[in-house]
């Protein structure tokens, strides 16, 4: 596993932005259920969104993949921030923003263990002797 080390910061970028607009695509559909719904759909969107970009980035990277995760999701959780500075947020959205960083992590978390699965199962039987 011994890939690049370095931090592919366009990549958590793209994905950050990617994850971010995902949940931007998500507010209208739950404004259509009543304008409390967001509040109850947003949260869970964001884990899903950056947790998606998570892996993906992570993947790409090849290396440090729990800090690409984290990357986009920070990354996610500071457009938004920046987007809403000095508005009051309902405390959905407030969380929101760590669940944004815990789903990247964790979506570079599998990343990173689905490459050491595929790279333990491609071990030549006559290496472990």
């Amino acid at each position: 596993m011994s890939h690049s080390t370095r931090i592919r910061w366009g990549l958590a970028l793209l994905g950050g932005v990617l994850a971010e607009a995902g949940i931007f695509a998500v507010m209208p559909i739950a404004l259509q259920f009543g304008s409390q719904a967001p509040l109850y759909v947003i949260p869970p969107t964001c884990v899903v969104m950056t947790f998606a970009f998570g892996y993906w980035v992570g993947r790409r990277a090849g290396s440090r993949f729990i800090l690409h995760g984290t990357l986009v999701g920070a990354v996610a959780a500071l457009i938004y921030i920046g987007l809403t500075l000095g508005r009051t947020l309902p405390w959905a959205y407030v969380v929101s923003h760590f669940l944004k960083v815990l789903g990247g992590m964790a979506g570079g978390f599998v990343a990173r263990r689905q490459l050491q699965r595929r790279e333990s199962t491609n071990i030549e039987p006559s290496a472990m002797v």
